[in-house]
Formats: structure tokens, sequence, C-alpha cells
């Protein structure tokens, strides 16, 4: 596994640092209220979408039959590339401590959630997998729905809750979003060369 040098990544985390701080209590402190503090810790729990995953179950194979379930399988493949580049690929090569695990930080924010993960910050999974979801969705379905770009809208609140909730610096979903806009493309592209493009005319 290629490793970044510590003495390059830990100046590059100096530079970001001051930024990233300033930014994540702002968000958690500043930007938050008892609605959002209600809320968005429900946004980034699976559990809380599976209707959302279950309507597009059924409409794409009710609507697609073979194409539709092709079209499940790229999602599922999308969500599971994410996960690993960014869980078990980027979290393992750059090591960045979670603002809810650094001292210095802590103590600036309020949590909402019960834990802290001990992995590294960078990057976010949430924000790099629902992102990549995100992509796939709107590049597949862009001829069903004019509505699909709120796909980008729902994953930027997960994103944004990970901030919200003090377990990633803002710059870990940054840019966790932009890989999983890169993934959720290249996987897109591979569904339209596979099975074509998606439309509801006869």
């Amino acid at each position: 596994m290629l490793l970044i040098p510590a003495s390059i990544l830990l100046t590059f985390w100096q530079h970001i640092q001051p930024f990233d701080t300033w930014l994540i209590t702002h968000i958690n402190q500043q930007w938050g209220n008892g609605f959002l503090d209600t809320v968005l810790p429900y946004m980034r729990e699976t559990l809380f979408w599976i209707p959302l995953y279950l309507f597009l179950l059924i409409f794409v194979i009710q609507n697609f039959g073979v194409k539709g379930w092709w079209w499940v399988l790229g999602a599922v493949l999308t969500a599971a590339l994410a996960d690993i580049i960014s869980s078990q690929i980027i979290k393992e090569t750059i090591m960045r401590v979670r603002p809810c695990q650094d001292p210095e930080v802590s103590v600036q924010l309020r949590f909402f959630i019960n834990y802290c993960p001990r992995s590294s910050s960078f990057t976010s999974s949430h924000a790099t997998t629902h992102f990549a979801q995100a992509m796939y969705f709107f590049l597949t379905l862009r001829h069903i729905s004019k509505w699909v770009g709120f796909f980008f809208l729902w994953a930027f609140i997960i994103a944004y809750t990970q901030v919200y909730v003090g377990v990633h610096y803002p710059f870990d979903v940054f840019c966790g979003a932009l890989m999983g806009c890169l993934i959720g493309f290249l996987m897109a592209k591979m569904f339209h060369k596979q099975s074509g493009i998606l439309s509801l005319e006869k």
C-alpha cells in the first residue's frame, strides 16, 4: 500500500486545520438551532432512508424490467465501491483525527450522537457514498424526471449532518463528495454502456 510521508501530511493538515476548525464550530454552534439539533442526527441513519430506497427499487423494476434490475445492481455496486474506496483505502492510507476525538476541538463542539468513531476522519464515507449514489441516480434517471437533481440536496444534507454532529471536518466531507461524484459518474457510464438510456417513452 502506498503511504504518503507523514511530514507532508502534517504540513498539509496544519494549513487546513484552522479554517476547518473555524467552520465546524460555526456549523455546530452558531448556525445550529433546536430544530436542526432534533432532525439532523436522523438524516445520517440508513434506516431513515429505507422508504426512499424501496420506492426507487419498485419504480425501476416496474417500469424497466430487466434494465431495472441492472440499474439496481449498478446502484448497489456504486454504494459498495464508494464505501470501499473511502473506508478501506483512503482512511487506511491517510489518518486524520476526527473532531470529536481531538481534545482541542471537541471541547468547542456540541454532540448529538452517542459515539465517536475511532477511524480516520478523512474522507467522510457518508459523503462519498451518498454523493456517489446521487450522481449515479441523477445521470441514469435524468431522462425520467426533472426532479432528480434533488438527489444532490439529499446527499448534501447527509454530508452536512456529519459536520453538524461533530464526527467530520468540512474538508473531509468536501473531498468525500468530490470522490463520490467521480465514482457515481463512472458507474453511470458503465450502466449506460450496458443497458442504454432509461426512458418512459415507449
